[in-house]
């Protein structure tokens, strides 16, 4: 596997599509950071991470509406891959939907989103964008 972002993403987007409540993923320090910001944006129900086998999973529980069922993602899009890294800076920094979406962003400072690097003034590596 060369880009385990975009595995990531791509499990995220084929459970959504396909209706299913619970995912599992392969764990790494960068995913189980981008899913705390998945949960605490609420487009995640829930998650927890098992540490069995070698690297352990993460389990998530996805959100959906209660009556339409629709789900909270509605989109997710992978900016940065290993061919062509998307780097900008905190002046340069994206606004997804016109903030109403969020862009992860991988800084010096850790991962965050958009809003939480331009008030720590500090730019870095695009992720993806999710809304």
């Amino acid at each position: 596997m060369t880009d385990p972002i975009a595995d990531y993403l791509n499990r995220l987007r084929n459970a959504i599509l396909a209706g299913h409540k619970v995912v599992q993923i392969p764990a790494s320090n960068l995913k189980k950071n981008m899913t705390k910001i998945l949960f605490d944006k609420g487009y995640i129900l829930n998650y927890k991470f098992m540490d069995e086998g070698p690297q352990g999973t993460i389990k998530i529980a996805l959100k959906y509406h209660p009556e339409t069922k629709q789900p909270a993602i509605r989109s997710l899009k992978r900016i940065s891959t290993p061919g062509l890294r998307k780097y900008v800076s905190a002046e340069e920094l994206p606004r997804v939907l016109n903030g109403l979406g969020i862009s992860i962003i991988s800084t010096s400072k850790g991962v965050m989103t958009d809003k939480e690097a331009r008030t720590m003034n500090v730019g870095g590596e695009v992720l993806c964008y999710i809304y």
